[in-house]
């Protein structure tokens, strides 16, 4: 089982306000807040996002570099995956493989792959 995940953010208000529309609706929930960060738990498991040091933000991220490549969440349902495609496209966000959604993953692989702060990659996954 998964502790936590931390990640560092070059933007903490943008981050925050993209993740504040997308984890609950996930299930997650607010879990701590300080100046500096917040998280997400559900269950036993939390994210923890963190406003990068200014003496490290120039280095940037890429999501095909080595470390992270990226976070995938189980939807309850095609429906969820499609109703979180409407949120993410309404918000603006940068939507990944769009035109071979929702089966950008295969044919039997229902998902939303969305952008989300920093580049980072954001897959939400249907049951099969």
């Amino acid at each position: 089982m998964l502790h936590h995940v931390e990640i560092n953010a070059s933007d903490l208000l943008v981050t925050r306000e993209f993740y504040d529309a997308l984890l609950p609706d996930l299930g997650y929930e607010l879990y701590q807040e300080w100046p500096l960060g917040f998280s997400y738990k559900y269950g036993a498991t939390y994210l923890v996002f963190v406003q990068t040091e200014a003496a490290f933000i120039h280095s940037g991220y890429h999501r095909k570099a080595t470390g992270l490549n990226h976070l995938a969440f189980h939807a309850e349902s095609r429906r969820q995956v499609d109703e979180l495609t409407d949120k993410m496209r309404r918000r603006n966000a940068r939507m990944l493989y769009e035109d071979r959604h929702p089966y950008a993953g295969g044919p039997q692989y229902y998902a939303l792959f969305v952008e989300g702060p920093d580049r980072l990659k954001i897959e939400i996954v249907a049951p099969e």
